[in-house]
Order: structure tokens, then C-alpha cells, then sequence
């Protein structure tokens, strides 16, 4: 099998538009969650998120493309960008345009042209929507876009998998270059459901914080959302080299599974046979893993479920492990927070800094792990987990590891 690198990154989220920002401001421990501002946010009881700030699409778009591109699909191209360009890459009508494609995960797609419609339809009772609204809000639509805009003509679809939508993405892209199936592929993931009607649907879960992320904290309260997207270049380790491209991390497991339980409560079981696939995918020990960047969503059951699940699977090594979640800085960008949250590991893989949970007050007893608690840490890392478990039971974990 051949061995696949990350040779690109990008990165839009309410820490930074791109990537290096972000890691930047992971290791600063800088928070990007406040007050929300968008129409009819009055009406909502939870009024922080982590909110893109100081963007203005027409900075990067013009009016006709505007027409067709949702947020979500607009914080993608911007990522892709970035991450293309990085990786030197130059995609032709030839055969590694061929065998270059797209896959990437999202949750909601085009929730915000969605949601302007709907009031436009049953609020102000227009009879008749944009004809670009179907184009708009599809899911596959950043993916496609993507590979029209770099003429990527092989494998290109997105992935729904409510929060693993990413890891399942960027896991999918790994299997197909390491199998030969591609050479390249354009992966991550990209959200946007700050609106009224993305954000008072969760409402409804009553998992949503008033105050802010605080995952492993005996004073958590719930999660916040977040928007934005990364995206990166995975590819086949020989062609990388050959073209004499600077490689970021090795891509080195990947592995699912199902809790086949509850629709919304996690299982340890379940969350604890996807992390120990994916070291036994990449030929790891327990002992070789230094940092997991957690799902860490800063609910009860979540965090609570994760830690048993890492103890489970690695064992009196759990007490070595730095263990944080970046969700407190970025929030929880649903189908594309486990794209972000790689960036977390590459920080700790190639710049030997953990990225800490910031907020934390007080431990949890049942939580008793390292979560790298509100300042980052300076660490040679040479292994690192990046973990994703979502509501259905969807779990989906990627094992990294320094170049």
C-alpha cells in the first residue's frame, strides 16, 4: 500500500482565515466564541458562538459566483485556496487531473440559503425563490465546486455524517490514495449553521452552553457552535517526493465504526473500537501515541464517554496521553470541526506544541485525564489521534504521525 502525506493546508474559522493563523492562535489559547450577530438572533436563548469575524465574501468573490455560493461552499473554496496553492500543486487537463478528486464532509450544506428562504416563503410570503437556491444549498455543492474550479476530474463527493462528517471525508480520501484509486485528493470539511434556524434546532437538545466551551470541566454546561471549514492535500507519499514538495505529516490510519445504540447518547464501546482500529490501521502501538486532539464537546456524556473509551483502549498509558479539545477556542463546527481539529494535531506533530482546553476551571473526577488545561505545551510528538464520535453512534478516527 502506498503511504499518503498532507503536502497543503487551509483554514477559515472564527480563530483565523487560514491555516497558519489558526494554529497560531491554538497555541496562543485565544477563544473565538462571543456574542452572535446575525437577523433574529433576539429570539434565541443561546446568543455566543464562534463566529466568523471581519469577513466580507465580496473580498473574495464577485456578485455572480456570490449567487451560487452558499457560506459553506464560499469558506471551502477560500480553504482550498490556500491549501492548493501551499502545496504546489497545479492540476492540468492531463492525468493527474485524472486522478485528483474531492471528498468532503459536511452536516447542514447550505442550511443559511436554506434558512433565508424558508423566510423569505413563509415570513414574507414571496411566491417565488432565487433559481440558484437548489444549487446553493445541495451538500455536494463546495465538493463540486472545488473540483470545477482546480479541474479535479476523479473522485469527488461529500460525506453526511453529522460531527465524524469530516474525519469520515478525510478518512475515505486516505484509503483511496493509499490504495492507488488516486493520487491526490482534496479533503476536510466546511459548515455554517449560525442562523436562527440552525441554531434554535439545537436549542431543542438543551446541549447548548450560555457562557462557553469547557470540555473535561467538572463546571461544563454544554457545547457552542461554531462555522468555517479546512482543507487539505493529501497525497501519495512517492509523488510528493519526487516533485521535491515540503510534506506537513504523514496520514498513517484511519478506521469506523457504529455504537448501534441511541441516536444521540454515545457509547464508550463503540467510541473505543474506532480509536483502537485506527492505531492497529496504522501500526501503532498504544505506548507510540503522544497527544489526541478529543471530540471533546464539553457535554457530560460526551466527555465522560471519551475518557472511558481512551482508557479502555490504552490503559495505564492514558495517564501519559495530553488529551485536549480545541472545541473550547473554535467551537464545534459540526460536519467540519474534525477538518479544523487536525490542524491541531499537524501543531503538535510538526511545531511541537499541544494545543491546550482553554476555560478549564476545576477537574472532573470521571474525566481524570492530561487535557493540556488552558496554556499549550511544548512536546515531542511523534504520533497523534485525531477523534470524531456523532450523534447516531457515527464514529470515525485518523491516525497521524511526524515526517
Amino acid at each position: 500500500m502506498r503511504r499518503v502525506v498532507i503536502t497543503g493546508q487551509g483554514a477559515v474559522n472564527a480563530l483565523a482565515l487560514s491555516a497558519s493563523g489558526t494554529i497560531e492562535a491554538m497555541q496562543a489559547g485565544r477563544s473565538g466564541i462571543g456574542p452572535m450577530e446575525f437577523e433574529g438572533v433576539e429570539r434565541l436563548s443561546i446568543r455566543i458562538g464562534a463566529q466568523i469575524g471581519n469577513y466580507d465574501e465580496n473580498e473574495h468573490f464577485d456578485r455572480q459566483q456570490l449567487t451560487l455560493y452558499d457560506p459553506f461552499t464560499q469558506f471551502a473554496l477560500i480553504a482550498a485556496k490556500e491549501a492548493i496553492a501551499q502545496s504546489g500543486l497545479k492540476f492540468d487537463d492531463g492525468e493527474l487531473s485524472e486522478r485528483s478528486g474531492v471528498v468532503l464532509g459536511t452536516a447542514g450544506g447550505g442550511l443559511s440559503t436554506q434558512d433565508a428562504n424558508f423566510r423569505a416563503l413563509y415570513q414574507d410570503g414571496k411566491n417565488r425563490v432565487h433559481p440558484f437556491v437548489v444549487p446553493r444549498l445541495m451538500n455536494s455543492a463546495a465538493a463540486s465546486h472545488i473540483s470545477m474550479t482546480y479541474k479535479l476530474r476523479g473522485p469527488t463527493f461529500t460525506m453526511a455524517t453529522a460531527c465524524a462528517s469530516s474525519n469520515h471525508a478525510m478518512g475515505h480520501a486516505f484509503q483511496m490514495v493509499r490504495s492507488g484509486m488516486a493520487q491526490v485528493m482534496v479533503t476536510g470539511g466546511t459548515e455554517s449553521m449560525l442562523n436562527l434556524g440552525g441554531i434554535k434546532a439545537w436549542e431543542g437538545l438543551r446541549v447548548m452552553s450560555k457562557d462557553g466551551c469547557r470540555p473535561f470541566c467538572a463546571t461544563r454546561n454544554g457545547m457552542v457552535q461554531g462555522e468555517g471549514g479546512a482543507i487539505f492535500v493529501f497525497e501519495d507519499f512517492e509523488h510528493a517526493r519526487a516533485r521535491g514538495a515540503e510534506i506537513i505529516c504523514e496520514v498513517k490510519g484511519f478506521a469506523m465504526s457504529s455504537d448501534a445504540g441511541d441516536i444521540v447518547m454515545p457509547d464508550a464501546g463503540g467510541a473505543a473500537r474506532a480509536i483502537s482500529g485506527a492505531l492497529r490501521d496504522a501500526g501503532l502501538n498504544a505506548e507510540d501515541v503522544g497527544y489526541v486532539n478529543a471530540h471533546g464537546t464539553g457535554t457530560t456524556a460526551n466527555d465522560r464517554t471519551e475518557v472511558k473509551a481512551l482508557r479502555k483502549v490504552f490503559g495505564d498509558h492514558t495517564g501519559k496521553l495530553m488529551v485536549s479539545s480545541t472545541k473550547s477556542m473554535h467551537g464545534h463546527l459540526i460536519g467540519g470541526t474534525g477538518a479544523v481539529e487536525l490542524l491541531a494535531c499537524i501543531s503538535a506533530l510538526k511545531h511541537g506544541v499541544v494545543p491546550p482546553t482553554i476555560g478549564f476551571e476545576r477537574p472532573d473526577p470521571e474525566c481524570n485525564i492530561d487535557c493540556v488545561p488552558n496554556t499549550a505545551r511544548e512536546a515531542k510528538v511523534t504520533a497523534a489521534l485525531s477523534n470524531a464520535f456523532a450523534f447516531g453512534g457515527l464514529n470515525a478516527v485518523i491516525a497521524l504521525t511526524a515526517v
